[in-house]
This record gives C-alpha cells, structure tokens and sequence, in this order.
C-alpha cells in the first residue's frame, strides 16, 4: 500500500534553512555515494511516484529544477502556472491547496508513494489536516540557532510511532509512523 510522507533534511534543533536560508549541511548525508545514506536515496527513487513542493521549496526558476527524480511534482501555489518539463520531471502548478494537489499527487503516482519533499510551512498545513502517513527526517548532527523551523507552532499535539533509525556519517535517518487519534 502506498503511503504519503515528509521527507526532509533538519538540523537537531530542528530548522530545515539557516538564518539565511543556508544549507548548513543539512543536505551532506545526500551526496554520500556510499553505505545507508546511499541506501535510503535508492529507496527514495525507487519508491516514489510522485512529489508535492510549496512555490517556495521550487524556487524561481520558470523551467523547473534539476533532479534525479523523474516524476511528477506538484507545486502549491497561489498563482496558477503551465506545466512544465525538464529532464524528465514535470512540474505542475497547483493552486487549489493541500488536498487539490494530493489529489493529483496520489492520482499520478498510482501504487507508489507520495512525498511531500518541503517547506516547513507545507509540511505544517499537511501535519494539521492529518494528510501525512509518515514522517522521515534526515537530522544532521548540526544546531542552527535559528532560521526557517521545520515544526513551529504547530497548535497541536502529534503522535508518532517511531519506524526505523538508521545512522550514517552525516545524519541519523529517523521514520516515524503518525499516529492518528
């Protein structure tokens, strides 16, 4: 059975960006070409069908990104979009919120999985409707001090069944299953 989840890089006292929108390191633990951390990657590409970005985790680029990722993705946003095409992905524009770009998520990645790849404020928006099956975070052994919060206030309470932890030189890979209550 498909699932639904987050999938993101945070440092330990939990931001996904620096002060400055800097990466910090957060996203080493990608790039390592060997052990676990190369492991988890493989499972991200094989098992995906489709992803769900915020207009700010896609940037300003008109074309789209580059990406290993050869999908799907759904990219929320308030200003509608044509689809676009690059290297294999598309990038569709979805303006009319979390559970329209779902919907078309869900829809396009059949029997594989869904991943909500960021930013913090979707990923809070997901966590509240109680959108998201899992969680998966990659903490890297950093402490930021301050930038963008993955969690925030979120205004309520979530529990999570702890999955799977896997330790890697650059991050501890952590999957939790939300339970629903």
């Amino acid at each position: 059975m498909s699932r639904v989840f987050l999938d993101l890089a945070v440092s330990l006292d939990g931001y996904i960006a620096g002060p400055d929108g800097q990466d910090g390191g957060l996203h080493d633990w990608y790039f390592a070409e060997t052990g676990a951390a190369e492991e988890i990657k493989q499972e991200l590409l094989d098992g995906i069908g489709a992803m769900i970005l915020g207009h700010t985790a896609f940037g300003s680029a008109p074309d789209g990104f580059d990406t290993e990722y050869r999908i799907p993705h759904f990219i929320l946003t308030h200003l509608p979009l044509p689809t676009v095409e690059r290297g294999g992905a598309t990038f569709s524009f979805v303006t009319d919120g979390p559970l329209g770009a779902l919907a078309q998520a869900k829809a396009a990645a059949g029997e594989q999985d869904v991943c909500l790849a960021g930013g913090a404020e979707v990923a809070r928006q997901f966590l509240k409707a109680g959108l998201l099956d899992e969680l998966q975070l990659h903490i890297a052994p950093v402490l930021m001090c301050g930038g963008l919060s993955l969690f925030g206030a979120l205004g309520q309470e979530i529990k999570l069944e702890r999955l799977r932890v896997v330790q890697s030189p650059h991050a501890t890979h952590l999957t939790y299953r939300i339970k629903q209550v």
